[in-house]
């Protein structure tokens, strides 16, 4: 289940707040590994690492490195402060955080009773890839004045350390994100909770945030059967919004790039987690996509009319406020030039998002 390797880093090639990127040499030959120093220390070239190369060999698109399971020769310290929320319980690296809503946190109280979230636009997405599209489509709607705060609420469907996320650390520099919140089993957020239901209340209640984005770690799981994919947790979302008194603002998983049949359009991920997992009602914006395509994506997300509002947007703009992203756009390793209909369909989300809080023109 595991491939266990012992190598020696030779450099460290980049760092982002949380992660270190680094060139190990192994037996075999060189690779890149990735380091998380609040789980096992800061590791320097010439050191000695244990790592787990499984996603290596693999070939995995987006976990696609050797990860940094131990320094040996130089264990980090021991953790001190609170925290007693187990995140990865029971396996070789379970880790404690402070959860915002366990006892000892400073937020106890704000959270002990809270139960809504005060009308606030839950925007929900399959993919992590669509996060920096929405903000692209909100922010550009809602104009620099009028600019609202936005928390990412990270679910446990993907990666599970939000320091694996280059796009979480690059919108939060460019203040894009007023904060980042994991939950379930994923961990190392600006916030921790035990549930995406404390988790939005946190996002309201705790950082003040006007619109939450909620979808899963980047490395999304599927396995092309109707209900072996992670992105079903956005069905989940939809549920926990509405019944914590949110407006959730579902965004299709939609692709032209894509050149597997059951994604191409909109995705049966959308289609099975809105259409069937999705209990509550739900704003599922659908892109004025122009053409055959366009047209393809209108006729399939009708399929959902009965369980929810449909709200047409149209795309017109989206493209430039898309390639202001300070980000790096890419879904599945495919760029807004190869795939524009994907980041359309959620920047469109984050337009309509903009005119549910009455902002822009």
């Amino acid at each position: 289940m595991i491939r266990w390797r012992k190598g020696r880093i030779t450099a460290v090639r980049r760092e982002w707040p949380g992660a270190i990127e680094l060139d190990v040499e192994l037996p075999e030959g060189g690779c890149r590994a990735l380091a998380y120093p609040a789980l096992v220390g800061r590791p320097e070239p010439g050191d000695t690492v244990l790592l787990n190369t499984t996603a290596l060999a693999l070939g995995l698109g987006t976990g696609g490195y050797a990860i940094v399971v131990a320094v040996p020769d130089r264990l980090p310290p021991d953790p001190t402060g609170p925290g007693h929320l187990v995140k990865a319980r029971y396996t070789p690296l379970q880790a404690t955080v402070l959860g915002a809503d366990e006892q000892g946190s400073p937020y106890h109280e704000t959270l002990k009773d809270a139960d809504s979230v005060d009308g606030m636009p839950v925007v929900i997405a399959d993919l992590h890839s669509a996060l920096p599209a929405i903000l692209c489509g909100l922010y550009a709607a809602a104009g620099p004045s009028g600019r609202p705060r936005v928390a990412y609420v990270m679910q446990d469907g993907g990666a599970l350390p939000a320091w694996f996320s280059m796009t979480c650390a690059g919108l939060k520099e460019h203040g894009w994100l007023c904060g980042v919140i994991t939950v379930g089993q994923a961990f190392g957020g600006d916030l921790d909770t035990v549930t995406l239901h404390t988790g939005l209340l946190a996002a309201r209640h705790v950082l003040g945030a006007d619109v939450a984005v909620v979808a899963q770690g980047p490395g999304n799981l599927g396995t092309g059967t109707r209900w072996g994919f992670s992105g079903v947790c956005a069905g989940e979302a939809v549920n926990a919004a509405a019944v914590l008194g949110g407006r959730p603002v579902a965004a299709l998983r939609v692709s032209e790039g894509d050149r597997r049949e059951r994604h191409h359009g909109v995705s049966h991920h959308s289609l099975t987690a809105y259409g069937r997992v999705a209990l509550a009602r739900a704003q599922v914006v659908v892109p004025e996509l122009p053409g055959p395509f366009g047209e393809r994506v209108r006729e399939q997300a009708a399929t959902l009319a009965d369980r929810h509002e449909l709200v047409h947007v149209p795309v017109d703009g989206l493209e430039e406020a898309l390639k202001a992203s300070p980000v790096r756009l890419s879904t599945m390793g495919r760029g807004l030039d190869e795939d524009r209909a994907c980041f359309l369909a959620a920047a469109a989300a984050g337009r309509h998002t903009a005119a549910l809080l009455g902002l822009g023109g």
